[in-house]
């Protein structure tokens, strides 16, 4: 297993593996109220701007006082375990999402959650127990085409 400590500064595309330990109704912006069940979240998002990578996971460490994205809104009630991320050139959030969501396990639980700015369902994907990320890599390695390397930080 690829392990690192640090996401870089670079810009690439990341997953965020969460876990909600009960169930809870969050108002979720524009979203409104939505229940979410005790298991484990999986998000996917890019960052290209300034500090790329780095950067926004560092946001997401945090509980964000101003919640600006959808994601914030369920990262304050849960507990980030790890971090999936690739420095690759290639936005591939949205290619990401769409392996996620056949992972054996995945349920899309809110539509368009994280997509309101692309045509994917959702880029928040929920399972019973945590997703395995050397699943997940070897399927992107297998079915993207000249897929950069995918790295895992553990948060805990």
């Amino acid at each position: 297993m690829t392990t690192s400590k640090n996401p870089g500064r670079s810009g690439g595309s990341y997953i965020l593996i969460l876990h909600n330990s009960r169930e809870q109704t969050l108002a979720v912006g524009s979203l409104g109220g939505i229940m979410f069940s005790p298991g484990w979240f999986a998000y996917v998002g890019s960052a290209f701007g300034p500090g790329g990578v780095a950067a926004r996971c560092w946001h997401h460490r945090g509980i964000a006082g101003r919640p600006h994205w959808h994601i914030d809104y369920l990262r304050a009630v849960t507990r980030l375990q790890q971090i999936w991320f690739s420095h690759d050139p290639q936005r591939r959030e949205h290619q990401w999402s769409l392996l996620l969501g056949r992972s054996r396990g995945a349920s899309q639980p809110i539509t368009g959650f994280g997509a309101s700015d692309c045509d994917c369902g959702s880029h928040l994907f929920q399972f019973d127990s945590p997703p395995s990320f050397n699943g997940f890599k070897r399927r992107a390695y297998r079915e993207l085409e000249d897929h950069g390397s995918i790295r895992l930080e553990r948060v805990n």
